[in-house]
């Protein structure tokens, strides 16, 4: 087993205390009170034009406020159009592209979500396929759609995998444009309404390009030893702290392991979230694995709650917030994993694609929510109070 710390969850076993439920109890990040622990991880959809948010991004994430989670974050936002993953991936490289969110931010603030953003780059891993298209390298089929590839940019000219785009190293240019593009990224996050803001710094995107030996072998200050690796990530999150105000959180996901022989490692981890915390992170979002080909493609065993081991040593070690994610399935498990000091946030993914109401239904198993339905938005609760009801009499 590469690069796991065992995790065993007794979540199933009798039952929960629910009087104080820690996953729908606040938490106040700076100036910002998440109403609960529950978190919409950022999840790709991509179905932007041009980068621009629509309809499908409204219709999409609102539905995670009206089902009661406490954060919600839009999907993987390119800083640079050379930094989204596919052409159908939001962007905020303009003021156009802020403007197209703010709708976002603002129906999920007024519908009691914390609006957040996951700033991103996909570096050597940017100009592919969608998903459903292969989610390899764009081909001849995809020039055939108009998804014609573009130039793209990584910490040397080594592709991500066998018949990936070749990317050009990036010199000390592309390397001050791509920090000063996270800040202005952050700035029009800002302006559009977000209250948190996130680093991507995973699943071998540009910045965990940087921080894998796997991917980064430099000989100048922004490789070798970790801490020229570390260099571009920190350089990122001072330059976005900057802008960003001090009574709002920032968070940074990483790839807590890359799940690889001599690859980035759990204790890497610890010492990067140590400088993060230095430079004002304030939760560090624990994923894994991602660095070769496909974003989830590595060694990591996988079983219920995967990564809340990451989560729990990096929190441990680091004296830092951190927030899980991975194969979280109900309201019991992710109080089980918040009450054994796992994580201070759950992340809910594909989970909530199954169920937005996810937070809703976690409250009621945990009962927190006695069948009365007062946390639904209420043009659903009467209704289902009177299903309710009649359900009873069955």
């Amino acid at each position: 087993m590469i690069g796991r710390v065992e995790e065993t969850l007794s979540y199933r076993e009798g039952s929960m205390q629910t009087d104080s439920s820690r996953l729908f109890s606040p938490l106040p990040l700076r100036g910002v009170e998440l109403p609960n622990r529950v978190v919409i991880s950022p999840m790709c959809t991509y179905s932007a034009e041009d980068g621009l948010a629509n309809d499908w991004h409204l219709a999409h994430l609102g539905k995670f406020a009206l089902g009661g989670a406490g954060t919600v974050f839009v999907e993987a936002t390119g800083v640079e159009a050379r930094g989204r993953i596919t052409h159908g991936c939001t962007g905020i490289w303009s003021d156009e592209h802020g403007r197209a969110l703010a709708r976002l931010a603002g129906f999920l603030r007024d519908h009691g979500a914390v609006p957040a953003i996951q700033l991103a780059h996909a570096g050597r891993k940017a100009s592919m396929q969608r998903p459903w298209h292969g989610n390899g390298p764009l081909n001849e089929d995809d020039f055939a759609r108009g998804d014609e590839p573009w130039e793209i940019i990584g910490p040397t000219d080594e592709p991500a995998g066998e018949g990936w785009l070749v990317p050009r190293a990036m010199d000390t240019t592309d390397i001050a444009e791509v920090v000063q593009a996270f800040a202005d990224g952050a700035r029009r996050a800002l302006d559009a309404g977000f209250e948190i803001a996130e680093i991507h710094g995973a699943h071998g995107y540009l910045l965990h390009s940087f921080l894998s030996p796997v991917s980064n072998t430099r000989r100048d200050g922004y490789g070798g030893d970790r801490q020229g690796r570390m260099r571009l990530a920190l350089e990122v999150t001072e330059a976005v702290r900057d802008v960003w105000p001090q009574d709002k959180p920032l968070f940074f996901r990483v790839s807590a392991v890359d799940g690889l022989e001599d690859g980035w490692s759990i204790e890497d981890s610890v010492v990067l979230a140590r400088e993060l915390k230095a430079r004002g992170v304030d939760v560090v979002d624990c994923s894994s694995g991602g660095i070769m080909g496909q974003v989830k493609k590595a060694m990591i065993p996988r079983g219920l709650g995967f990564q809340v081991a990451f989560a729990r040593q990096i929190r441990e070690e680091a004296g830092i917030a951190t927030q899980c994610v991975g194969l979280i399935l109900d309201g019991p498990q992710a109080e089980a994993i918040l009450r054994g000091g796992g994580a201070d946030l759950v992340a809910i993914g594909r989970e909530a694609l199954v169920d937005p109401f996810w937070a809703h239904h976690a409250a009621q198993s945990l009962g927190v929510d006695q069948g009365g339905f007062e946390a639904w938005p209420e043009q659903y609760g009467w209704w289902l109070k009177r299903r309710a009801r009649a359900l009873e009499k069955l």
